[in-house]
């Protein structure tokens, strides 16, 4: 066993800098929940470790209002973002933060991690958590009520319309399982699909059928969400005749889909067919000594408390790849 054993900073309570010229035990790339879960517990056995991101927080910066982390029974996403910091930072954890990494090659055992303002870094592991982008609408309110009535998580955010009107864009499997998750919170839901016909899988539409509180509207398009302090509604295009119409909501989630970061890491580990990063249940890829956590990968429910573990999980591998292959 050959680590870089970590076992303080100079600067106590501060992220050391990031060096081209040393070999990391661990690099993470990514900012969000589960690559500061990564960091923190790789940093915790001892390894010498390295993280690579735009902003801490990543996706969560996004999100109003939190309610389902165990143990905090309500925050919001900056303030969790800031404690995600604050707790990385009780670490010695090499830190590089407002850039981005845009290759990753394996050099023999090692791997080598170029970024995008064209510096390279070593290591011998690499823990790939870049996470997912919700796939958005693109209409006008959209990004005016993110937040404040528009949501791309039901499982995350449907609890805040307890006996409310809401709308579901999106007639495949995700949107389905968000109306029915909203039906038995929601006064009503309403299915706003752009096809003829929903996509989802027929177990689901037979449950969807046999709720009275759904109404499903198909070959329409969303064109507008508008509202004051809060979403108040959504119009939408009839495809057929292309005459216009209303719907009146306090809420609606667009469950179109995610996408996942890993478009720079498709030439060397394997990805599904919506680019996921397909891992072991180590969190191993297809390639030694590179893993991956949370929402960038095929693990199922893309949840802040999931990606958390799966951070540690990709951690935990790592330390014991290093064990027996170094």
């Amino acid at each position: 066993m050959d680590f870089n054993l970590n076992l303080g900073c100079i600067d106590e309570g501060n992220l050391s800098g990031i060096s081209e010229d040393k070999l990391y035990d661990v690099l993470v790339v990514g900012t969000g929940p589960s690559a500061v879960a990564a960091a923190v517990y790789a940093a915790r056995k001892g390894l010498d470790t390295a993280m690579i991101g735009l902003k801490i927080g990543g996706q969560v910066l996004d999100t109003r209002e939190i309610e389902n982390i165990i143990g905090t029974a309500k925050t919001t996403g900056s303030e969790y973002a800031e404690n995600l910091e604050k707790h990385l930072k009780e670490y010695c954890v090499a830190f590089k933060e407002g850039t981005y990494v845009t290759k990753i090659e394996e050099d023999g055992k090692n791997k080598l991690i170029t970024t995008s303002d064209k510096k390279i870094y070593k290591s011998k592991t690499v823990i790939i958590a870049t996470g997912a982008k919700w796939r958005e609408l693109n209409v006008p309110g959209e990004q005016e009520y993110k937040g404040r009535g528009v949501h791309y998580c039901a499982t995350c955010d449907g609890p805040f319309y307890k006996g409310l009107d809401v709308a579901v864009v999106g007639g495949g499997n995700s949107g389905i399982e968000a109306a029915l998750d909203m039906a038995g919170i929601a006064k009503h839901v309403t299915v706003v699909e752009f096809m003829p016909e929903l996509k989802a899988d027929k177990i689901l539409q037979d449950k969807l059928n046999e709720r009275d509180n759904i109404k499903v509207i198909t070959n329409v398009a969303t064109t507008k969400i508008y509202g004051e302090d809060f979403t108040k509604g959504m119009e939408y295009k009839d495809r057929a005749d292309e005459s216009i119409h209303e719907l009146n909501i306090d809420g609606v989630f667009i469950e179109i889909g995610l996408t996942p970061n890993s478009e720079f890491v498709k030439d060397i580990v394997a990805t599904n067919k919506v680019g996921e990063i397909i891992i072991d249940e180590n969190n191993m890829t297809n390639v030694k000594g590179i893993f991956a956590s949370g929402d960038v990968t095929t693990v199922k429910q893309k949840q802040i408390v999931i990606s958390v573990g799966e951070g540690a999980k990709a951690a935990l591998g790592a330390f014991d790849y290093l064990l027996k292959e170094y």
